[in-house]
């Protein structure tokens, strides 16, 4: 892939606000205490400039929108001179991140210390509602993405984007780390009449863009034409996991507690659309996979025997204790990539399913099979269809293809997109 691409052109209309923010120039990073390169936020280099001075400011944020000092955006801009905190934004899961399960909807609320309304944008509206924006001056978006297609905090970011392009109000993303690098694109492209929330442009699986690449990939690309600025970081680079800088681990969402869970995740979110266990209710979500029945030794054996790079799947039994098949015993795997450079998550979540479909067939006493609607807002498609953004791969699977075909079906709508996210990078 070219990572010297050209930027996009500043001068197209809706490109950019007026006084943008620089993008960061390519440097050597500096190094904080523990030895890994220093990374300047979006926020921080936003809050520097002093650009929000006089402005009444809505805040999109969650418990992961802190800096290296642990310190919120929204104390940042409640605390910065002549700047007028107007009202907080909070995606899936609720500002504070307090509902566990997916799907649950989240009240709205008052910031008693800041005096100001919590919106959430995971209610009974997904976009925030004219009312909401009213006496903004601009919003601030500082959400943290994990590198999926599907999840839904670069949606509500989408949807604010739709809003404000309607109202006139500016828009300011500030850009964070993608957790699994900005290197490597994989899996399926969602493709038109299979869109959702958790999926609403033509975009793979594993994307390779940071959530202000993909603001400009939304914004400019599938028109949506606000008055974007999306602020920079400074000193992070495109192969860098989230490990390889200073920038501290907040959990985004409940069920993504560590960068292992980020790693393997650009496939195993698809078991969601499935009857397999993701190990909610367990300290592994993700990594663990399994339904009750299944010989996890010999389950183990057969992924194993494929000799993918990079991943070992190890035996495991478990019981889950929430969720799909809860207080239960599971057999499956966990998931342990030993080489994340070469470890291709999509195609190892793909075999996941085609040896569950082999061992757990619908016969079974728990079989494996794809789970029924509704999902996330969708109530006719089938979820996993939802999920991989065609019918593509639950036909593949039922019809027993090999997974190392199913990868090699994904690349002519790999090619296509590579060129689209060429246009928006911000770092090489």
């Amino acid at each position: 892939m070219n990572h010297d691409s050209p930027q996009l052109d500043a001068a197209r209309p809706h490109a950019a606000m007026p006084a943008a923010m620089p993008a960061a120039a390519p440097a050597a990073s500096a190094a904080s205490p523990s030895g890994r390169p220093i990374v300047t936020l979006g926020s921080q280099r936003l809050l520097a400039s002093g650009r929000l001075r006089g402005q009444r400011v809505g805040v999109v944020a969650n418990p992961a929108s802190v800096d290296q000092a642990f310190t919120h955006i929204v104390d940042r801009v409640a605390a910065a001179e002549g700047v007028t905190l107007g009202a907080i934004f909070g995606p899936q899961h609720g500002y504070h991140a307090t509902l566990q399960d997916d799907m649950i909807e989240t009240p709205h609320d008052q910031d008693a210390r800041r005096r100001v309304p919590v919106y959430s944008l995971y209610s009974e509206t997904r976009e925030p509602t004219l009312a909401m924006l009213e006496g903004l001056d601009v919003l601030v978006i500082d959400l943290q993405d994990v590198g999926t297609r599907v999840y839904t905090f670069v949606y509500t970011m989408a949807n604010c984007l739709k809003v404000a392009a309607r109202v006139g109000l500016p828009v300011i993303v500030c850009d964070r780390p993608n957790p699994i690098g900005g290197t490597a694109v994989e899996g399926p492209v969602l493709r038109a009449g299979f869109e959702s929330f958790v999926g609403q442009y033509p975009i793979p699986l594993r994307h390779g863009l940071t959530i202000g690449e993909l603001a400009r990939l939304f914004n400019d690309r599938f028109g949506l034409g606000a008055r974007l600025d999306v602020v920079p970081m400074e000193g992070w680079k495109r192969a860098m996991y989230w490990d390889d800088q200073d920038v501290p681990w907040i959990i985004p969402s409940p069920n993504m507690p560590t960068l292992d869970t980020a790693i393997v995740y650009p496939g195993q979110v698809l078991v969601e659309g499935t009857t397999l266990s993701e190990a909610r209710g367990t300290t592994r979500p993700f990594e663990l996979v399994g339904l009750p029945g299944i010989d996890a030794e010999r389950f183990a054996q057969r992924l194993n025997a494929y000799g993918f790079p990079g991943v070992y799947f190890r035996p495991v039994y478990f019981e889950p204790t929430f969720h799909k098949q809860a207080r239960q015993t599971c057999g499956g795997c966990q998931i342990h990539v030993t080489d994340r450079h070469t470890f291709r998550p999509v195609l190892a979540t793909a075999a996941l399913f085609h040896t569950f479909h082999a061992m757990a067939p619908a016969t079974a006493a728990v079989p494996f099979t794809w789970r029924q609607p509704p999902y996330e807002y969708e109530r006719e498609k089938v979820p996993i269809d939802v999920l991989t953004g065609s019918s593509d791969l639950r036909q593949q699977i039922d019809a027993g293809l090999d997974p190392r075909a199913i990868e090699a079906s994904w690349e002519p709508e790999l090619h296509a997109f590579r060129a689209a996210w060429t246009e928006v990078l911000l770092y090489r």
